[in-house]
């Protein structure tokens, strides 16, 4: 039967209901404390706002109730009975499109075993590659959205995901169409990175160069070519890429009008962080390794630092960021998740960013800035983040007094409500 003539035969009042509620845009959420996360004095942005009108998917006014306009005197409105509601939390670097899992090699490493027993069993990334190769686009979308829904259910309403667990053309662009069909699956943002520069694959060993201009730079164009891509990423460590190989890949992708970002300085200072606020870059992520001469040309450059306290975490590294260095030339601090199989198979940013705070002592409200207003700029988008007129109804209602709990709990999640694109 068509959806038309099943249409016929709901009684008329609910024809109307269904066709009242189709064209309602306007909802009105009221009795709630608001943290708007603007910068300003107030901690949270939070004061004595406790009303806000969505209309469609962005918010249209804010205030209290008694200052409500007439205007939206007969909208419907949402009670949350004196719930904190915040922006909507944004895990602004992941890799959840991969195939398997690194649990052996974890087991291995706490029973003994060296990086190299582990690379010679087969473990490190080369598994992992291997894996996402063999997976099929199905297996990439289901084991994809399990990962992604552990973040939806703490409020995540923007993620991002690389690629780079292809390694070659082909299974590089199947890692992105996957991350591309994420978003169809679920209501949620989905911003992607090119990451193949991410490692040299077994059949490039010694062959770093070659790799870049045979593998990774037509792999970069095509998927550009295909609509697959948000940013460009790479990995400039001594065990991946050097600064001016990674400056190759950015110059393409200057080429291609994509924005760029980094990982660089986990676990030596190459100068990549400061290499990429040459090309404007987005972000610089890991960085803890980094010097001021590296904090000062992000600083120029408007780059933000994104921390990822879950791989510092699970590598048992023992250098933080320099936090105090960021603070001193007024970088931006983001944290995310950098969910993945090896260094951080974590996917609460919750506890990221209990983790960051704990780890890194930066401060709570840092923290929660860093996955909601810093976050959605490490991302380049500037219409969420906040809770303001004209922005994005991406919204998260908690259990909550203040934003420091949502911070200071581990393993709570006190998630009431998720509202996405102003939709409850």
């Amino acid at each position: 039967m068509s959806r038309l003539n099943l249409f016929k035969i709901i009684p008329k009042r609910e024809q109307e209901r269904i066709l009242t509620e189709a064209i309602v845009t306007q909802t009105i959420i009221k009795n709630c404390r608001i943290a708007t996360m603007l910068k300003g004095k107030v901690a949270y942005g939070l004061s004595n706002l406790d009303t806000m009108v969505l209309d469609g998917n962005v918010i249209a006014w804010i205030g209290t109730m008694a200052e409500l306009p007439h205007e939206y005197s007969a909208v419907r409105s949402v009670d949350f009975n004196g719930r904190l509601v915040t922006p909507a939390p944004i895990d602004c670097h992941t890799h959840l499109v991969f195939g398997g899992h690194r649990a052996m090699e974890f087991e291995m490493r706490l029973n003994g075993a060296s990086y190299e027993d582990v690379a010679r069993a087969g473990g490190g990334i080369v598994s992992t590659v291997s894996a996402t190769r063999e997976a099929s686009l199905a297996e990439l979308i289901a084991g994809a959205l399990l990962r992604l829904d552990a973040l939806i259910a703490e409020g995540v309403s923007t993620v991002e995901v690389k690629s780079g667990y292809g390694l070659d053309i082909e299974t590089e662009l199947r890692m992105l169409r996957v991350a591309r069909v994420l978003e169809q699956r679920r209501d949620v943002t989905i911003k992607t990175s090119f990451l193949g520069a991410h490692a040299v694959p077994i059949e490039y060993l010694g062959q770093d160069d070659a790799f870049i201009e045979e593998i990774c730079i037509p792999a970069l164009r095509a998927a550009h070519a295909e609509g697959l891509v948000d940013a460009v990423d790479a990995f400039c460590e001594g065990v991946a890429f050097q600064p001016d190989q990674v400056a190759r890949v950015f110059d393409v992708a200057k080429e291609l009008c994509l924005p760029v970002k980094i990982h660089a300085e986990q676990l030596s200072n190459l100068g990549g962080a400061k290499m990429a606020a040459g090309y404007d870059a987005l972000s610089a992520d890991h960085i803890e390794y980094l010097d001021e001469a590296g904090v000062e040309a992000m600083a120029a450059a408007g780059t933000v630092a994104v921390i990822l306290p879950g791989a510092f975490y699970t590598l048992r590294e023992t250098q933080a960021p320099p936090i105090d260095l960021l603070r001193k030339y007024g970088v931006p601090i983001a944290v995310a998740t950098d969910a993945n199989p090896g260094s951080s198979p974590m996917t609460s940013i919750l506890l990221a960013m209990n983790m960051a705070s704990t780890l890194f002592r930066i401060t709570p409200e840092e923290a929660f800035a860093g996955t909601t207003r810093v976050a959605a700029k490490a991302l380049g988008l500037n219409d969420r983040g906040v809770i303001g007129v004209g922005m994005r109804a991406d919204l998260a209602v908690w259990d909550a007094e203040t934003p420091a709990e949502l911070v200071y709990r581990i393993g709570f999640n006190p998630l009431h409500k998720r509202i996405f694109g102003g939709v409850l």
